[in-house]
């Protein structure tokens, strides 16, 4: 079932299909977290990359949940805007060789990780609710507010001086 594709008849299918991407991308994130954990030169970025893979498999966990709620079988369906940014993220690493530039690189991949995360759990929270489904709202709420949180703390990190050295 492709976006906007003759599958999608209505809301609960427009739903399921953006869950089924966001559980994609967050399996795709715990696959390029570490790359990044392992990348960072920064202390409190190289903390933060791992704090946010952990909060990931909860996310993971939580979309599970989300799917039994709803009766639903687990399962994800290609994303390709997460592909895209983790592609991006791993062809602009590899060219630079400054490591305080790199961090700031880092930061910004993150960053549009976390906005595309952002966009996509607001979504669903709201259709959520608009399905009567505040059981499921609730969980993606919670998923939501972490992503806040980290986009929050990336942006701290890359203030506090990253972006300093990296100039």
């Amino acid at each position: 079932m492709g976006l906007f594709s003759k599958d999608i008849k209505s809301m609960d299918d427009l739903f399921v299909h953006t869950l089924q991407d966001i559980y994609y991308a967050e399996n795709q994130i715990t696959s390029a977290l570490p790359d990044m954990i392992e990348k960072a030169q920064d202390p409190e970025l190289k903390a933060g990359f791992q704090k946010h893979l952990e909060q990931t498999w909860n996310h993971i966990s939580r979309l599970e949940k989300v799917f039994e709620l709803h009766g639903i079988e687990v399962e994800g369906v290609d994303c390709p805007a997460i592909d895209g940014i983790l592609e991006e993220t791993d062809e602009i690493s590899d060219e630079i060789e400054d490591a305080t530039v790199l961090d700031a690189a880092l930061i910004a991949a993150a960053q549009a990780v976390e906005h595309y995360e952002i966009t996509r759990y607001g979504t669903l929270v709201a259709w959520a609710k608009e399905l009567g489904r505040p059981d499921c709202a609730e969980l993606l709420q919670q998923n939501l507010a972490e992503e806040k949180s980290t986009d929050e703390k990336l942006t701290k990190i890359a203030e506090s001086g990253v972006n300093q050295r990296a100039a």
